[in-house]
């Protein structure tokens, strides 16, 4: 099993070094000149062509690339040209919120999604099967500023049973040992904090969970019900076993493999592309950061949030391939 997670390391390095390459360059052909946003339309031409020797604009782009990829080696993701602070401090401070927004989302998707795939497949064409199938392409084709919206005016403005938008109420305070509210609120036993934070997460968790769980749901049915066809399964059923415990111990382990691909390539969507809901929720994270970075011209920042979210999302498929040899060690000799 080292060896094999050894391999799958080696395989990081030219992929993110092709991203560092893409993200450079791609961001670099976007219209705009950030030392104008930066100092005005008004300002004069010697005033922005001192300020882009400063930034290191008035060097060719390969030039440029280099002090990148040489910054990004020792870790160092620059300054935000808007607020010049140091981006790898500006995103540890609204990475946890993205992140924390992320599992939550997942925990309703991997839920829900897979038991409703998994009675689906168990009870194939019954009402329960239609409806559950019905309800996951509504799922994936609704789209999220409109269910977050609609959610918003039912459970916040109309029956007020949940905050409208933002982590915390402006009244409660929770100390900050991970980032992640919820679970710092149990470890610093703070009820209130923690009651807060969870009431503040359903909304945003749940419209940022539909895509994913339809997602889920549709690929776990899918893969139950070809498991559910082998012989190895009749046969278990010809023995007397449970029905539970052939759906869920035999048929359930040997259909995971599509279902932990979808739900790692989801997770690592939901970290990147959760911007639409941060927007509309007002929740403070690396998504939101990013729009504003995108609308300010801010190349150091777009750069630095993209290379990190690029980063995660192969990281996660590694750690899915790492589950794909823990599922069937058949996988890791081959």
């Amino acid at each position: 099993m080292l060896s094999f997670i050894v391999r799958r390391l080696l395989t990081l390095i030219p992929t993110v070094f092709g991203i560092s390459v893409l993200v450079f360059f791609m961001i670099h052909l976007v219209p705009g000149d950030p030392a104008e946003m930066m100092l005005g339309e008004r300002a004069s031409k010697q005033a922005l062509e001192e300020l882009r020797e400063q930034l290191g604009l008035d060097k060719p782009l390969h030039v440029q690339y280099g002090r990148f990829i040489t910054r990004l080696l020792r870790g160092d993701l620059g300054r935000a040209l808007r607020t010049n602070e140091k981006i790898t401090a500006e995103i540890a401070q609204r990475f946890p919120a993205t992140v924390e927004l992320a599992l939550a989302a997942m925990v309703f998707a991997v839920t829900l999604g897979m038991l409703a795939g998994v009675i689906s497949a168990t009870r194939q064409y019954s009402a329960f099967d239609y409806s559950s199938m019905v309800l996951s392409l509504v799922g994936v084709s609704m789209p999220i500023f409109w269910l977050g919206l609609i959610l918003m005016i039912i459970f916040s403005l109309h029956l007020g049973w949940l905050p409208l938008s933002g982590r915390l109420s402006y009244d409660v305070h929770i100390h900050t040992v991970t980032g992640l509210h919820l679970i710092d609120g149990i470890l610093t036993v703070n009820g209130k904090g923690f009651r807060d934070a969870l009431w503040h997460i359903i909304m945003p968790a749940f419209t940022l969970s539909t895509i994913p769980m339809a997602i889920i749901a549709r690929i776990t049915r899918s893969s139950m019900l070809e498991v559910l066809r082998q012989d190895y399964i009749r046969t278990a059923k010809a023995k007397g076993l449970p029905p539970r415990l052939v759906h869920y111990k035999h048929a359930l382990k040997n259909a995971l493999i599509p279902i932990v691909t979808v739900i790692g390539l989801q997770f690592g969507i939901l970290l990147g592309g959760a911007i639409l809901t941060e927007t509309i929720f007002a929740w403070p994270g690396i998504g939101l950061w990013l729009l504003n970075a995108v609308y300010a011209r801010d190349f150091n920042a777009v750069q630095g949030g993209t290379m990190l979210i690029a980063t995660t999302f192969v990281t996660i498929n590694m750690i899915v391939d790492v589950l794909y040899a823990w599922i069937n060690p058949r996988i890791k000799v081959s």
